[in-house]
């Protein structure tokens, strides 16, 4: 058996790579991870594509139940959107294969890390990724308050939570909402109501970005998910330059 761990971009059936392409159409059964972030096409688009059925896998498949995509004697396709490794769990996955001696191949893609250069911001120039989850009583985290203050003069990508099977996508506006609740609570001037930032909605494909002050960028609708914050820190004067097309 072999597991291939592939890739797919951001946005639709078509951002896969030539190579990722080839694994699929060889792969006897194909998984496509579910949980960590959505496509801008339903599943079907890939598998008119692909010419293969999709499987989806959901986050208890993958974490706790993976010998449903690992105990079998065929060749698998594990399919990620944007790049196989930006989310932890895919690692994960990959050392559970390698510790049953089953052969793995990696494709990487394009991810949210570092498609958030068309903002114009200089990718080396980011500080720690952060992720806002959503909020429920009792669970509240302030982390991602604390990532954007420990971060200081980089910029921070904030990565909004979202849960695809309840069909509940964190925004833009949402996150504003929480950081803000977090500064009045604090009151350490890390986020404010006139403190710049980027909202960005579906990176890859039909993207929009919008560059202002939080108390206006709270009241933008960007559309259909996924969306991402970012919090830029301190600004070389060509991201200035590039950010102006996008102020609002």
């Amino acid at each position: 058996m072999a597991l291939y761990m592939i890739g797919i971009g951001l946005n639709d059936e078509k951002d896969i790579t030539v190579k990722g392409l080839d694994y699929v159409r060889k792969a006897d059964k194909v998984f496509l991870e579910s949980y960590t972030s959505i496509l801008q096409v339903p599943v079907s688009k890939l598998e008119e594509f692909y010419g293969c059925k999709v499987i989806l896998a959901n986050r208890e498949m993958v974490e706790k139940n993976s010998d449903k995509i690992l105990d079998v004697d065929s060749d698998v396709a594990f399919l990620v959107i944007g790049d196989v490794f930006s989310a932890t769990t895919h690692t994960d996955l990959k050392h559970r294969a390698m510790k049953k001696g089953i052969s793995v191949e990696i494709v990487n893609n394009a991810s949210v890390l570092n498609a958030v250069g068309i903002t114009g911001l200089e990718l080396y120039k980011f500080g720690k990724t952060t992720s806002i989850p959503f909020p429920e009583k009792g669970f509240e985290p302030e982390t991602p308050y604390n990532v954007i203050k420990d971060n200081g003069n980089m910029h921070t990508l904030v990565l909004l939570d979202l849960r695809p099977s309840e069909d509940k996508f964190m925004t833009v506006n949402d996150a504003i909402t929480y950081l803000l609740m977090v500064e009045e609570k604090r009151e350490e001037g890390v986020f404010f109501s006139d403190k710049k930032c980027i909202g960005i909605a579906r990176l890859g494909g039909d993207v929009v970005i919008k560059y202002g002050k939080a108390r206006n960028l709270i009241k933008e609708d960007f559309g259909k998910a996924p969306h991402c914050l970012i919090i830029p820190g301190k600004l070389h004067f060509v991201e200035e330059e590039a950010l102006e097309k996008f102020k609002i």
